[in-house]
This record gives C-alpha cells, structure tokens and sequence, in this order.
C-alpha cells in the first residue's frame, strides 16, 4: 500500500512540474504571446543555446503612462526612405506620418513609417522604431519598435500607441537575422520604461 502511495505521489509531483514548464509567463497578452513565440523553436529568434536557456523575456512594467493617443500628422506626398539595415541589405518604407505626443507632461514626436510592399498579412501594419535614454541601458542599444495599425487611428486625427507592446528586432538575440537600424531622427530624449528589456545572452 505505501508501495502505491507513493507512486502515486510521485506520478502526481511530475505532473505538476511538467505543468510548469509548459506555462507561458506574461502579464499582458502582448507578453504572453511573445514568450510563446520566443519558446516554441520553430518561431524563435533563439539561437539553439538561448532556446534551451529561455525562461522567459524581460518585461518593463506595464504602465498606462506609455500608453498614448498621438496627433497624427499624414505625409501621403513623402518620398520612400531606405532603411540601412544589419547586413547589406536595405529595407523600403514609405513615410507614413509624424506622431506627436506627450509623456509625463513632456512632448515628443516620432516618423511613422510603412512598409512600401507589404505583403496582404501586412497591408495595415505600421512601423514606428525609436530611440529613447533606456537603450543600452535597460534596453537594447540599437533601439526597439512597435507595431501600430492602422485601424488604431482615431476619427479626430489620432492614433492610439502602446508603448507596452515596445520590443526588440531580432539582431537583439542573433546574429543572423538582417534588422532595419533606427535613424538618430527617430530618438527622444526621455526615458521609455516599457516593453521589451534587453536580452541578456
């Protein structure tokens, strides 16, 4: 009988912990899902190593502060802008605007940029990268980026950004991935403590 308890206990003990492993941390649905895509080996930017390492990503604390309703200014006139990038290659977007803001009473503005051929998946995505007094500090040192749809744009002229959903390209955990390098243009000087923090190899 003490035999089976036993057995019992330990079959019991490995379930839990095999229920632990498989949970996916986050306290937002954005954290979730990035966690679940950085672990499962298939989507991961991981390198083998870091894969095997992961435990989840580092998040800033979510903060209503960093999430905010921006003048949008369109530039439907604007020329494409070639985006060096990581590698020899270069990245074409087009303009889309300049978002103006405040953070903590301070105001800032950001280009907004879109891509110039984007696939149907894509058609009403953004892309909005930046530079602000976090990176290379708590924050990746070449900057981060933030998805912003279309659909987020607000009948009076505005657009909502959640600088929550703020995250790394993919150079940040590899190497051999070709990523678009934030311009100088696109940096405020303030400190954007959301999102993504830096990934420590």
């Amino acid at each position: 009988m003490k035999k089976v308890l036993l057995v019992l206990l330990i079959v019991v003990f490995q379930s839990c912990n095999s229920q632990k492993k498989r949970e996916i941390l986050g306290k937002s649905d954005f954290q979730t899902e990035m966690n679940s895509k950085f672990k499962d080996a298939s989507k991961s930017p991981l390198t083998k190593k870091g894969l095997r390492k992961f435990r989840g990503l580092d998040f800033f604390p979510i903060s209503n502060a960093y999430k905010v309703r921006a003048k949008l200014n369109k530039t439907p006139d604007a020329p494409t802008f070639n985006f060096p990038t990581t590698t020899d290659r270069v990245a074409v977007y087009k303009k889309y605007g300049v978002v103006s803001f405040k953070i903590n009473d301070e105001d800032f503005e950001l280009a907004i940029y879109q891509d110039e051929n984007p696939s149907p998946k894509y058609k009403d995505y953004l892309f909005l990268p930046f530079l602000d007094d976090t990176n290379g500090k708590t924050s990746y040192q070449g900057g981060r980026f933030v998805e912003v749809l279309t659909s987020d744009e607000n009948d009076d002229g505005t657009i909502t950004i959640d600088f929550n959903k703020a995250y790394n390209p993919y150079c940040a955990y590899s190497d051999r991935y070709s990523c678009p390098i934030t311009p100088r243009s696109n940096y405020i000087n303030t400190e954007i403590k959301a999102g993504v923090m830096a990934y420590k190899k």
